[in-house]
C-alpha cells in the first residue's frame, strides 16, 4: 500500500517537473477591429450574431500567415463613421479596406500594398432610359438629375471635384440611398464595386434597379492602422498582406466575394 503511494506521489512530481520545464507559448497579438455597417462586401450580416465578407476572410488569411497575430471585433457591427472615430482615438486597431485620404493619412497608418481596387457605378432605376458614358452625360440631365450618395463616405467629396452635378448625400447607408432610389428620390446612385449587384439582390431591388456599365471613378483601399499600435506589428501585417499578394491569395477573395 505505501509503496503503491510513493509511487503516485513520484508520478505527480515528475508530472509537475515536466509542466514546469516545458516553454510557455507565446500569447497572440490581439488586433481590434470591427465590422463596418454598410460596406459590402467587406462585411456581410449572415443570420443572428454572424458576419461574413472579404474583411472577415481577409483577417483569417492573415492570422493563417502570422499565426501570432489574432484580429477580434468583426463579429461585432459599428456605424463606418464611428468605426473611424474609434481608430483615430485608439480604441481600434485596424480598419480593413479604407480609402486613403489626406485627412486619413494623418490619422492613420496606411499600409501598402493595396488590398484592391475599387470601382465606381451608377445604380438606376430599371425603367431608366439614361445611357451614361462620363460625367458630361451626367450633367446634360439638368439639375433633376441627383445622385444619391452616402454621408460619412468619401464620395460627396468626390462629387463635389468633379463639379456641375446635383448631390443628395443625406442617407447614412447604402440600403437607405435604394430605398430612395426605387421610390424616385433620386435618379441615381453612386456605390462601389465588388459586391455591387449581391449588395443589390440582398436588398430584395434586383428587378427594381440596374447598375449602369460605366466605371465612373475607382480608387486603391488599404489595410489602416492605428498610430497606437507598435510599429513592429505593423511591419508583420504589412509583411502578412504581401505574402497574400504574391500567393495569389488575395485576388482569389476578391474574386469569391465581386
Amino acid at each position: 500500500m505505501g509503496l503503491r503511494l510513493s509511487q503516485r506521489l513520484h508520478a505527480v512530481l515528475l508530472l509537475c517537473c515536466a509542466l514546469l520545464a516545458a516553454p510557455a507559448w507565446p500569447q497572440p497579438t490581439v488586433l481590434r477591429v470591427v465590422a463596418q455597417e454598410g460596406t459590402e462586401p467587406k462585411f456581410i450580416p449572415a443570420g443572428i450574431g454572424r458576419v461574413v465578407g472579404l474583411c472577415v476572410d481577409l483577417f483569417r488569411a492573415i492570422e493563417h500567415v502570422d499565426p501570432g497575430l489574432q484580429f477580434a471585433g468583426d463579429q461585432q457591427w459599428l456605424p463606418l463613421l464611428r468605426a473611424h472615430s474609434e481608430l483615430a482615438s485608439h480604441q481600434n486597431d485596424a480598419l480593413c479596406a479604407v480609402q486613403r485620404t489626406d485627412e486619413r493619412a494623418r490619422q492613420y497608418i496606411f499600409l501598402d500594398p493595396p488590398l484592391f481596387q475599387l470601382r465606381y457605378q451608377l445604380i438606376a432605376r430599371a425603367d431608366d432610359p439614361a445611357v451614361i458614358n462620363n460625367w458630361e452625360d451626367v450633367r446634360k440631365l439638368g439639375p433633376k438629375a441627383v445622385i444619391l450618395t452616402n454621408r460619412g463616405y468619401t464620395t460627396p467629396e468626390m462629387l463635389e471635384r468633379v463639379g456641375g452635378l446635383q448631390i443628395d448625400s443625406s442617407a447614412t447607408s447604402p440600403a437607405i440611398n435604394l430605398q430612395k432610389l426605387v421610390a424616385g428620390r433620386g435618379r441615381f446612385f453612386l456605390h462601389r464595386a465588388p459586391g455591387m449587384q449581391g449588395f443589390v439582390d440582398r436588398a430584395g431591388a434586383g428587378h427594381k434597379v440596374k447598375i449602369l456599365p460605366t466605371v465612373m471613378a475607382s480608387a486603391d483601399v488599404y489595410m489602416a492602422m492605428g498610430t497606437h499600435v507598435d510599429a513592429a506589428v505593423r511591419l508583420r501585417v504589412q509583411r502578412a498582406i504581401e505574402q497574400l499578394e504574391r500567393s495569389g491569395e488575395l485576388a482569389r477573395l476578391l474574386k469569391k466575394w465581386d
